[in-house]
């Protein structure tokens, strides 16, 4: 019999349960499931701030919605710039154009898909306002060095973690607390979910009060009914809070079961004293970087190429794996042609992204993603190991 992959998708793959139906029991009963005047998502946003020692925590209703707010907190003015990276879930992008401001790619690091520092100092200009970073599934990015340059040109550092819960960074912290702001998903796919769901950290009052200002459509409550600048209803409801409080608790199992069975591979794949491995019958590869990974999926790198090649030999192994991540790099998507507001194509006349070489060689031909998912056992791991190592050498 094949063994099964747990995936995100069904009930095998999750860690929902009797703590969450309770929690979701406990919150009907009680008659209030919006946000304003319940408790669950205050009481959500405490432990989430307490966790990852930062001063706030602004719940709202996806992954995207945190970064939107993120992106309110940098105060971009329309045709301002924001830097991010082009392999990425199109929910970092839009919310630079909802804001009328402009997504400017920089490349990546080839060997992790993260953004790569020169190529940003790069790109900085007059009209530069943010560097907005991903962890790219879950492997820390250069931050140190990101947030140096923010600092240095005056600009906002947002960490997009919807892929990196409990990403460590070097000297402990958290990703999401190096920058100004960090955003955190609670989508079905992620480390731990409530179907939808998002949060913003941040130490910074002035930052937190327009995002939670922006979450309920600029309405200052304690002023009465009094709307205060512009916002949209990004609100988190009562029945997504009490849920995600029950998946908090269980994060930091998900998080090493992720990282042991991470490690087994590893070991089985790397040789002695070094990332990269070949040896007859397989293509060389490159194995991610451990170091605080959260190991939302399990990347490999081949720099000769090949990727789909070997993706289409482990799924036919029942290997849950796929080449490139996405269709195509941002920087390469069909919109940039396209208009953005009705027939306007305000604030992008005349835009062209720039190529990004190095994020379309690893799309295209380089990056292979194996699923990850904290109910893989040593046998899932073995498996996994027979599929690679039975590759057919290349001619």
């Amino acid at each position: 019999m094949t063994l099964h992959f747990p995936n995100m998708a069904e009930s095998a793959g999750r860690t929902l349960g009797d703590e969450e139906v309770a929690a979701l029991d406990r919150v009907i009963r009680s008659g209030m499931l919006n946000s304003v005047w319940g408790t669950e998502a205050r009481a959500l946003e405490r432990e989430v701030a307490e966790l990852y020692g930062s001063r706030h925590a602004i719940a709202c209703a996806s992954g995207t919605a945190a970064l939107h707010l993120s992106v309110v907190a940098a105060a971009p003015d329309p045709g301002d710039e924001i830097i991010t990276t082009p392999i990425t879930d199109f929910g970092t992008v839009a919310p630079i154009l909802a804001q009328n401001a402009v997504p400017v790619f920089a490349d990546v690091d080839p060997a992790d898909g993260n953004l790569d520092p020169d190529a940003v100092a790069a790109l900085i200009g007059p009209r530069t306002r943010a560097i907005m970073v991903v962890h790219l599934f879950g492997a820390p990015a250069r931050i140190g060095e990101l947030r140096a340059l923010a600092d240095r040109h005056g600009l906002t550092l947002i960490e997009d973690c919807a892929q990196a819960w409990l990403t460590e960074l070097p000297g402990g912290r958290y990703a999401g607390t190096a920058g100004h702001v960090g955003t955190l998903s609670l989508q079905q796919w992620k480390h731990i979910t409530c179907g939808d769901g998002g949060l913003t950290v941040t130490d910074d009052d002035e930052l937190a009060r327009r995002m939670r200002l922006f979450a309920d459509k600029g309405w200052d409550r304690a002023a009465g009914r009094s709307h205060e600048s512009l916002g949209l209803n990004y609100r988190m409801t009562e029945l997504q809070a009490a849920v995600a409080r029950a998946q908090l608790a269980k994060l930091p199992w998900v998080l090493e079961s992720r990282r042991r069975t991470a490690a087994e591979l590893l070991r089985a794949l790397r040789e002695p004293g070094g990332e990269r491995e070949e040896t007859p019958g397989r293509a060389e590869l490159v194995l991610p970087r451990p170091d605080g990974h959260a190991w939302w999926l399990f990347p490999l790198v081949l720099p000769g190429g090949g990727a789909s090649e070997l993706a289409a030999h482990l799924s036919a192994a029942g290997v849950p794996a796929r080449a490139g991540y996405l269709r195509e790099p941002l920087n390469q998507a069909p919109l940039w042609d396209r208009p953005v507001y009705g027939a306007s194509r305000y604030p992008l006349e005349g835009y062209r992204p720039a190529p990004c070489p190095e994020a379309e060689r690893l799309v295209s031909d380089t990056l292979l993603i194996i699923d990850w998912n904290e109910h893989y056992t040593s046998e899932h791991v073995k498996i996994i190991v027979e599929a690679i190592r039975s590759y057919p050498a290349q001619p």
